[in-house]
């Protein structure tokens, strides 16, 4: 009787999904990791055709912005300096949708947002030599007042395209930040020369490998120092009520759409259930009724 009345709950029933899934991927380790240092690498999440694909459609988006041809392999300072942001990218290439609904990173982000968490920004950060390509140490929560949530309001799931090492541009995460409710100071934010934090950890990765985070968690990256450039997919969530970085309530292609007709946690994740936002037409009382009430629902 007891154990009825709590799977009655709607969010004591979307936690045991959650944790069942987790259970039938084998994520439990990564489980522990993301509790205990607030982010866990999951590896060969991506095989080599969805590298490729993904690859080849940021490097389009690029080349057209920039008007230039850019060899991945062996860019100099002088082909391509620092650090560019390709933003929206979901739309550019069926592969992001793909990409999107990876088992593995989607089961922990349900874990860290609920199932009703929604996609904020899907997008990439095309690296080459220099300085000017470093990203300081932050959190994502940043702007909201302190002390941070225990609980996580946005997750990142940052997927390596090409090698990651520390001269080569890695991700940087500072272990157990996502205990200390609070942004890094000024001082603590470098990541370049004598300066750098020295809790930063290079995250060295293989292409594919997959690296999820608490949005509490400190991050940024490296200076590439080395040849070619560093390509990653920076795939962001945050929980239903949290305004997020890109529009995809109401504007996502039909054809994009009828792909995922019969995949309803797709259409949430790109703002389906979103209740707000409403115009002369009001609110949808319906959709609010099914709004979330706890964690993990």
């Amino acid at each position: 009787m007891a154990e009825a009345m709590m799977m009655a709950d709607p969010d004591d029933a979307a936690l045991a999904r959650i944790m069942a899934r987790i259970e039938e991927l084998g994520l439990e380790k990564n489980l522990v990791e993301l509790e205990t240092i607030g982010y866990t690498t999951i590896p060969g999440v991506l095989d080599e055709r969805r590298i490729d694909a993904a690859k080849a459609a940021i490097r389009a988006r690029v080349e057209k912005d920039t008007g230039k041809s850019i060899d991945l392999e062996t860019a100099t300072e002088a082909d391509f300096a620092g650090m560019t942001y390709v933003p929206y990218l979901l739309y550019d290439d069926e592969i992001f949708e793909d990409i999107l609904m990876a088992d593995e990173p989607l089961a922990l982000i349900s874990y860290l947002l609920g199932e009703s968490c929604v996609l904020s920004s899907i997008g990439c950060h095309f690296k080459g030599i220099g300085e000017q390509g470093v990203v300081p140490l932050h959190s994502d929560n940043a702007n909201i007042p302190m002390p941070f949530p225990a609980h996580s309001l946005v997750a990142n799931v940052n997927y390596a395209l090409t090698p990651y090492s520390k001269e080569g541009g890695a991700l940087a995460l500072v272990p157990r930040s996502h205990k200390w409710a609070r942004p890094p100071t000024l001082q603590e934010m470098s990541l370049s020369g004598d300066s750098a934090n020295p809790k930063a950890v290079a995250m060295d990765l293989d292409p594919g490998d997959a690296v999820v985070w608490h949005g509490n968690v400190w991050h940024g990256s490296f200076p590439r120092q080395i040849p070619g450039i560093r390509m990653n997919l920076a795939v962001y969530f945050a929980r239903h009520y949290v305004a997020t970085q890109e529009r995809h309530k109401d504007v996502v292609p039909q054809d994009v759409l009828d792909r995922h007709e019969n995949d309803e946690r797709f259409k949430v994740l790109v703002a389906g259930n979103q209740s707000y936002g409403w115009q002369h037409e009001g609110p949808d009382y319906m959709k609010m009724a099914k709004g979330p009430r706890g964690l993990y629902d």
